[in-house]
Order: structure tokens, then C-alpha cells, then sequence
């Protein structure tokens, strides 16, 4: 054999050895990124008469907590021993409480569907929080959540701190930017009311177009500066407009780029039974 056969054959056992080299490398990695999650900490439960039977497989995408937007709206409650009218069917809370996505719970309170309505009557709901927050569940309860959503066009949002100081902590409202004037003015706004040991989940507004996620990464940048890192958690909106009205789930595709540009804060996909289907979380997953 001549010495250029030979450096010829020399390069194919070279090339064939590399090839079964990575082959065996691959199938000891498959198994790591099979196990390979998103970083999704919770999922929100907006509950109404559709959904008080929730189900998912949530728990695939690392969820272990739920937050549940309210246990009572529109004067109707969610939960049983609260002294209010209850809607036709109750959710199974010992059930849900058996759940891996809902091994942790932030309970909302009181609120309406319609967000003047709730902002008009702010008293009204910190009066019926109140209430609720004594109302005993088999939940693992790890915080509670006032469901009446501020921005920076609301007038009344610096009375909160006085009409919600009596419920329990810790404590959680909603955020986002319907006035758009910005990541900085809006965490500004925000610092010069709220109180040190209530928590802000930012909605990043990608759901309803309002703006892009890596726009919406540097609102959560701005209000964890001001109010410290274990203070801010992420709503991520995982629908989209329809054609003809309405919403729509987001497709995988549309969601893992909006779940990528928030790395290292704690993500809500909102909302689990609505519209993060057994589908979109195997999309997810791939």
C-alpha cells in the first residue's frame, strides 16, 4: 500500500472512530436533556365556571406553584365558609392541593372581571381580602395576592398601601405599563408607594402586543433594582390576539424566545387552564 492509500484509509478509521465517539457521547447527554425543563416556577389560575375542574400536566415545565388570581369575583366566591353567595360549583381544593404544579399556592382575594369596576371599589375588596384571608384551605398557602392591577395611570393605586395593610403577608399586586412612560419612571412610580413587604408580578404585556419580551425584560431589570431581587416575579402571557376577537394560546415557537429573554427571575406562565394546553407544553418541552 502506498503511502497515499494509506494516509487516505488512515482518515476514514479516523473519521468513523470520531463518528461512534460522538454517538456514545449523545447517549449518555440524551438523558440530560430529556430532563431539561424550562424556567417556569408557577402557573396562574384565573378560576371561573369553565375551569373550576383545573387539570394539567404543568408540572412537566418545572412548575410546583400556583397562583390563584381570586378566590372570590363579582361578589361570588370560590372557596366555601366565607359568608358570601358561592358559585355553582366549588372548586375540589383537596385535590388541587395534591397536584405537583400546586405544591405551593398564593391565594388571591377579592375581585371583578372588569378592572374599572375593581378599581372603583377597592374598598369594597380589601374589606371581602380580609375575610377570605381567614378562610382555612387544605392549601400550602406561601403568600397571598390582592388582584386589583395598578399602573401608572391610576389615580388611586397610593391609597392601597393604607386599605391593605391589615391582610396577610407576605403580600403580592400586579403591575404593568398601560401609560408606557417607560421601565425607569414606571419602577419610580411604583418605589415611591409601595410598601417594602409587598412583591410586584410584572405582566410583560407580550400577549396583547404591548411590547416585545426583551422590552419587558428591562422593566423587570428596572423594577428589581429599585425594589430588590426577591420582590419582582414575572407574568408571562401565553396567549395571543385571535382572528375575530378573543384570544388565542400561544404557539410554542411564540412562547420559548418570551420565556428565554427572562432568565434568572421566577416565571408565571398566565394562564394554565386557559391556555397553556397539554400541546403547548409539549411543544415546550422539544
Amino acid at each position: 500500500m502506498n503511502r497515499a492509500a494509506f494516509a487516505r484509509w488512515g482518515i476514514i478509521l479516523l473519521a468513523a472512530l470520531l463518528v461512534v465517539t460522538l454517538g456514545v457521547a449523545a447517549n449518555a447527554l440524551r438523558p440530560l436533556w430529556q430532563n431539561m425543563k424550562p424556567n417556569i416556577a408557577g402557573i396562574v389560575w384565573q378560576p371561573d365556571n369553565a375551569t373550576v375542574g383545573i387539570q394539567g400536566d404543568w408540572q412537566k415545565l418545572g412548575v410546583h406553584e400556583l397562583l390563584v388570581q381570586w378566590t372570590a369575583v363579582d361578589g361570588s366566591a370560590f372557596v366555601p365558609g366565607a359568608g358570601m353567595p358561592e358559585v355553582p360549583v366549588l372548586p375540589d381544593w383537596a385535590r388541587i392541593a395534591r397536584q405537583p404544579w400546586a405544591q405551593d399556592v398564593i391565594v388571591g382575594l377579592a375581585g371583578f372581571y372588569s378592572e374599572n369596576q375593581s378599581r372603583d371599589n377597592i374598598e369594597e375588596l380589601a374589606v371581602l381580602s380580609e375575610r377570605l384571608a381567614k378562610v382555612k384551605t387544605p392549601l400550602n398557602v406561601t403568600g397571598w395576592y390582592f388582584p386589583a392591577e395598578v399602573d401608572p395611570s391610576w389615580s388611586r393605586a397610593s391609597e392601597l398601601p393604607a386599605l391593605l395593610a391589615t391582610l396577610p403577608r407576605p403580600l403580592w399586586i400586579s403591575v404593568y405599563d398601560g401609560a408606557n412612560i417607560g421601565p425607569a419612571a414606571t419602577a419610580t412610580w411604583l418605589k415611591s408607594w409601595l410598601p417594602d413587604d409587598i412583591g410586584v408580578f410584572f405582566q410583560d404585556g407580550v400577549g396583547v402586543y404591548a411590547r416585545t419580551a426583551p422590552v419587558a425584560r428591562t422593566y423587570a431589570d428596572a423594577l428589581r433594582k429599585k425594589l430588590g431581587n426577591n420582590r419582582v416575579k414575572i407574568i408571562v402571557e401565553a396567549f395571543r390576539p385571535q382572528v375575530g376577537g378573543g384570544f388565542r394560546s400561544a404557539t410554542a415557537d411564540e412562547l420559548k424566545p418570551q420565556i428565554a429573554a427572562y432568565a434568572g427571575y421566577p416565571l408565571y406562565l398566565f394562564d394554565g387552564p386557559h391556555y397553556v394546553t397539554p400541546e403547548l407544553v409539549e411543544g415546550l418541552l422539544k
